[in-house]
């Protein structure tokens, strides 16, 4: 299994030692760690860099997103960046750890809705378990791909609530399933 690593550049002069723990519990686990673009790149870099090689950047953090199984972000630092790609990661259905080690969760975070998000306080003591959690959660039970047509009408009706509930169809229609089958247990 892969996952994607994500924190502030910046926020390293403060947090590089967590992060370095996060890696390290990641790989206990047998996991590919995606984490060089943070780990090795310094701020200057990024300050200094042309608007070329930040698109293409854009573009190979996009790729590595994408083939991950899962995304690992520490957030103790705030990082409009790594916002960016939690979302980024959100939208394209992959399970987020965002791991924070002191006061309170980032607010638009912990108040966000998804099965696939979780929100955790973190210490060196309690990281282990966090991290164990998160992956058998990762690989959790196989899930099943279901496909059928649908009228014109229920596509437009599709359009217009899931952009309004900011979920991707597919959630919108598992949570309607999930809620009857709640209702009629």
């Amino acid at each position: 299994m892969k996952a994607y690593f994500t924190a502030s550049i910046t926020g390293k002069k403060q947090y590089l030692p967590n992060y370095q723990y996060i890696l390290d519990e990641l790989r206990q686990h047998k996991l590919e760690v995606i984490s060089d673009h943070i780990i090795k790149t310094e701020e200057s870099e990024v300050n200094l860099s042309k608007r070329e090689d930040r698109l293409k950047f854009h573009k190979q953090l996009e790729k590595w997103i994408s083939s991950s199984n899962c995304m690992v972000a520490e957030v103790s630092f705030p990082s409009i960046s790594v916002g960016y790609e939690i979302s980024l990661g959100l939208h394209l259905g992959k399970p987020v750890l965002v791991l924070y080690n002191e006061g309170y969760p980032p607010s638009l975070l912990a108040e966000h809705k998804d099965e696939k998000l979780i929100t955790e306080r973190y210490s060196k003591e309690t990281l282990p378990g966090i991290i164990g959690d998160f992956v058998e959660f990762v690989k959790g039970p196989a899930d099943m791909r279901f496909t059928f047509f649908i009228t014109r009408e229920i596509a437009a009706y599709l359009d217009k609530v899931t952009v309004r509930k900011k979920v991707p169809k597919a959630v919108y229609l598992r949570k309607l399933v999930e809620e009857d089958m709640k209702k009629n247990s």
